[in-house]
């Protein structure tokens, strides 16, 4: 199909920082899908990206909420594969900021995925478990993980594309797609269920 696959594109950025960076050789890509969403104003301000996770604290495949026991709606690729994380990018709003941020927008992402690659975040101590307790701390070391994957020398057709703006990425391709994975859905079940599953 003509266009710019932005999805599959970002699928083979994020393998290749996980293939030169020690620090997230954890994670499995085959089991992240990757996904893009429409940003509802174009500006520059506002959520880049996130990451989902398919499980519950320590990779638990069901939790209690409010006294009833809830699994996460599980989602396949079209080889059976269950996938542990959505990836998904909002456009065009992550194609609007420069180089640099995007590359720490993608590492601080991949960073949340737990080390055991178990469906879970990584839990960081204390009461801000996501990004410890300062945030730019956070992504100050996402920026460290971005120049040393730079300095590895990765291939430059894997990611110049992110050298581009939005409207730059659509005029030079025509147009842009991608897959659309919808956002899962907290599916209530039976205690009986629940017992089954940790059998």
């Amino acid at each position: 199909m003509e266009g710019f696959h932005f999805t599959d594109h970002m699928r083979d950025v994020v393998l290749d920082m996980v293939q030169r960076l020690e620090e997230l050789q954890h994670i499995d890509v085959s089991r992240i899908a990757f996904s893009f969403a429409q940003a509802r104003k174009r500006t520059k301000h506002g959520i880049h990206a996130t990451l989902t996770p398919m499980r519950f604290k320590d990779g638990a495949t069901h939790a209690v909420k409010h006294g009833t026991p809830y699994q996460v709606q599980r989602l396949y690729d079209n080889r059976g594969r269950e996938m542990l994380y959505i990836l998904n990018f909002y456009l065009p709003r992550f194609m609007d900021v420069d180089f640099q941020e995007k590359l720490v927008t993608i590492l601080h992402e991949l960073w949340h995925i737990s080390p055991t690659f178990n469906g879970d975040l990584r839990r960081h101590p204390g009461r801000c478990y996501a990004h410890t307790h300062s945030q730019a701390e956070y992504d100050a070391q996402m920026k460290i993980l971005a120049d040393r994957w730079l300095s590895k020398d990765p291939p430059e057709p894997v990611f110049d594309f992110l050298r581009l703006s939005y409207t730059e990425l659509a005029r030079k391709h025509n147009r842009v797609f991608g897959r659309r994975v919808p956002h899962p859905k907290l599916i209530p079940i039976t205690a009986a269920a629940v017992e089954e599953s940790t059998r």
